[in-house]
């Protein structure tokens, strides 16, 4: 007789089957109930709706949304294949903030179709899909796929999107105008339907990015049909103008766009750079001394069993991969030891910016170098591949419990590029670390290590200023993370921009000291 073991083994070949494709959305009749049901039990498969499953982690902890939000958009792209045959399709809206670039999971997603039935489809975790019955069904020729999803092409999109969702997303909308070369397949629609005031919108939307080329081309076009159009600039009244590149990837418009919009608030809320030290030694001495804080910290943040004792044993050089197995195999330890390593670099590039160097170019080098050495010990110990250190990602990535979703991996190098493109753009050093920190941790370009890469990347902009080496607590965690949340999901920097000045300020007045603290002592900034 199968031991239990030997049964889950079986069910999961079968469920192994299914997965082939990378699919994590399947029928609940695509594998038999008894497979079914183990799995289930196991915590490799959950329910989503009748009929409906995906697939799981039995180590996830409970209420962790990670898995659903990974498989939102596979959900919704299967489940209205089965249900609506080809028939159907994303809002407007949704389809040109997918087109952005736009990886936040809505909370609702609206389908339209001639056989929808006007009701809420309720999922996990508070999201949900509306199918709405649509009358006239668009042209097929309006219409695109991508990743399984039924989408508007940009100039329908842009056509048929209502004015509010100019002002409600205007990173999305202004990075989609960006995205069109030309505009004629645009004037087509505009003519034959006969849309002035949609003309007169857009026209005053081109313009407002630059694009006076377009503005005037949709004006003269209207007017030559003798339609009566009155140019409106949909943005009109926001705060700042944002201005966004022509001719470049979505991405890299959608970058420059944030960057824009996100700028002044960051000016405002953090104080004025100090200068480059004067005592060039004595700023250099001081992250040296900060090194055992700052490991501690960041790397318990990023949920490492880290102490001070082990920090120091990797810095002494008493720890030994080769020597030791306990070293060698402990997850830790070779954490600590990557950390380490990669610090050393960290402090070579700001060393060079204090010598006057320009900081864009050293941390662009570097970042590729601090990477290498955060995972070079754990591809000495055989615990991770060595192609693991090429370079940026080449799958999907997700951060856990967060609605956010990084950038497709296809467009990872496109994205750093036009990051790095701004970093040397801008002339202000707290600009350049706040923005930095948040847009490493937004690509998230590697498999792992985005949030140590984008510290190490906060702090070396930091010096270019001569603001001191600043510290993320662990204690902070939470607040932190829920900053960082905000900034990418809302576009709203002012908490993480007032925490990170926040934690410069207080390392700037206090520097490091020891603190007592359940037996033990640590060193906390």
């Amino acid at each position: 007789m199968a031991t239990p073991n030997e049964r889950l083994a079986a069910s999961l070949a079968e469920f192994a089957k299914i997965q082939r494709d990378g699919r994590r959305v399947f029928r609940s009749d695509e594998i038999s109930r008894v497979h079914r049901e183990r799995l289930q039990q196991a915590g490799f498969i959950q329910n989503v709706i009748r009929n409906w499953m995906i697939s799981s982690d039995p180590n996830a902890r409970q209420g962790d949304t990670t898995i659903w939000y990974a498989s939102f958009w596979e959900f919704s792209a299967r489940y209205c294949k089965e249900r609506f045959g080809g028939d159907w399709h994303l809002s407007p809206e949704q389809s040109l903030l997918l087109q952005a670039e736009n990886t936040v999971v809505p909370a609702q997603a609206l389908v339209f179709s001639p056989s929808g039935s006007n009701n809420s489809v309720p999922l996990l975790f508070g999201t949900s899909i509306y199918d709405l019955k649509e009358r006239s069904a668009p042209l097929e020729t309006d219409i695109m796929e991508r990743d399984g999803l039924r989408l508007f092409s940009l100039d329908a999109a842009l056509v048929r999107a209502p004015e509010a969702f100019f002002m409600r997303s205007p990173v999305e909308a202004q990075t989609c105008l960006a995205a069109v070369r030309d505009p004629s397949p645009i004037l087509a629609r505009l003519l034959d339907g006969g849309h002035s005031v949609v003309a007169g919108r857009l026209a005053g939307a081109f313009r407002h990015i630059g694009r006076s080329d377009v503005a005037d081309d949709i004006l003269q076009a209207m007017k030559a049909a003798t339609y009566r159009i009155t140019e409106t600039n949909p943005f009109a009244g926001q705060v700042s103008t944002i201005r966004v590149a022509r001719n470049v990837p979505p991405i890299v418009s959608r970058l420059s766009a944030m960057w824009s919009a996100a700028r002044d608030t960051v000016i405002a809320e953090f104080p004025e750079a100090p200068g480059l030290p004067a005592d060039r030694s004595s700023f250099l001495e001081r992250i040296e001394e900060i090194y055992v804080s700052d490991a501690y910290h960041s790397l318990s943040i990023e949920g490492y069993r880290v102490t001070p004792e082990l920090i120091e044993r990797v810095r002494s050089g008493s720890w030994d991969a080769q020597a030791s197995k306990v070293d060698r195999d402990a997850v830790d330890a070779l954490a600590a030891r990557g950390y380490w390593q990669a610090f050393q670099q960290v402090k070579k590039t700001v060393a060079d910016i204090l010598d006057g160097g320009n900081a864009a170019d050293l941390v662009e080098q570097g970042l590729r170098i601090w990477y290498r050495e955060l995972f070079q010990p754990s591809v000495q110990a055989g615990l991770i591949s060595a192609s693991a250190m090429a370079g940026y990602r080449r799958n999907p990535v997700y951060l856990r419990t967060s609605r956010f979703i990084p950038p497709r991996h296809e467009v990872v190098s496109d994205a750093m590029a036009g990051l790095f493109a701004l970093i040397r753009n801008e002339p202000e050093a707290s600009v350049r670390a706040v923005l930095g920190h948040w847009l490493v941790g937004y690509v998230h370009p590697y498999p792992d290590g985005n949030g140590r890469s984008a510290r190490f990347l906060m702090n070396a902009l930091l010096a270019s200023g001569g603001y001191p080496w600043t510290i993320i607590r662990h204690e902070d965690r939470a607040e932190y993370l829920a900053a960082l949340d905000k900034a990418s999901i809302e576009q709203d920097l002012r908490p993480f921009t007032r925490f990170v000045a926040e934690r410069a300020a207080w390392s700037r007045r206090n520097g490091v000291r020891p603190e007592e603290g359940d037996g033990e002592t640590r060193l906390k900034p």
